[in-house]
């Protein structure tokens, strides 16, 4: 058994002035995202200059920022936001929903694309072999935070976390770690060597929904639901899954389609 290593989640303290390690692993996963695009800007536009490229990326993090935060109210805790509506703005104590912020980030493609030139898969396709560097960040980011923790568990890895987070003082599956290692590592991997070669457009969104997708399944079995929902259905179904199971059917659709319509194009040809 392992015990949580206790890490203050402030990482810096000025005065009243506290920067938290969750906010700073955003940053992290925006900075390397900026990067990781930047070296394949000249492959997708060369007319495209970094400044555009920076425009891009800051409104999709607007989108993760603005539509990860109303998607956890919205999805998983409304009544207790309605109650105290200013707790909305307490981003530091987490509350961030993935599939808002994916919602956020398709909302800001579609806007910026309609306004540089370019289609809203285009530019989902662009971004989606990145957006795993901030899912994994993310996730380091609970595991400070001693949130979203796993179910009880006797494995010989399994972790006690502090008493102000798990007053039962049980050790659980630390699935935080699991969802870095897969939600980031894992689908980092995929994405980067799948669009190593050209692929059809849709492809890569497509390989994106369904293997996120899949993670988060996988990672759900493992995780403790959120209290104030619980299981939903089955006596296992959390809302994680039931948010994923669409982006599952959605990325077989889309690369289906993807590969379905280029075919179509070169028997066209």
């Amino acid at each position: 058994m392992l015990v949580y290593p206790q890490i203050d989640p402030v990482a810096l303290a000025i005065g009243p002035l506290k920067i938290h390690w969750y906010g700073l692993m955003y940053l992290v996963g925006i900075g390397g995202a900026w990067l990781l695009l930047s070296r394949r800007l000249q492959a997708f536009d060369p007319q495209w200059s970094k400044e555009k490229l920076s425009d891009l990326v800051f409104w999709s993090a607007m989108g993760v920022i603005l539509g990860g935060r109303l998607g956890y109210v919205l999805f998983y805790d409304l009544a207790a936001y309605l109650h105290e509506p200013l707790k909305m703005l307490r981003v530091w104590e987490g509350g961030m929903s993935f599939h808002g912020g994916f919602i956020g980030v398709m909302l800001a493609c579609w806007w910026f694309g309609k306004r540089n030139g370019k289609t809203f898969f285009q530019l989902m396709d662009f971004i989606a072999p990145v957006v795993p560097i901030g899912l994994g960040a993310g996730r380091i980011g609970n595991f400070i935070n001693a949130e979203l923790w796993g179910r009880a568990t006797d494995a010989p890895w399994a972790m006690v976390f502090p008493a102000w987070s798990d007053p039962q003082q049980l050790a659980r599956h630390p699935s935080q770690l699991y969802q870095f290692a897969m939600e980031g590592l894992a689908l980092f991997v995929i994405l980067w060597l799948y669009t190593r070669k050209p692929r059809p457009t849709m492809a890569v969104s497509g390989m994106f929904a369904l293997w996120y997708g899949v993670f988060r399944i996988i990672a759900e079995f493992f995780r403790v639901p959120d209290a104030q929902l619980g299981y939903l259905a089955f006596g296992w179904l959390t809302m994680g899954q039931l948010l994923s199971l669409p982006m599952v059917a959605l990325g077989i659709f889309l690369i289906w389609f993807a590969y379905r319509r280029q075919a179509a194009q070169g028997v066209a040809g």
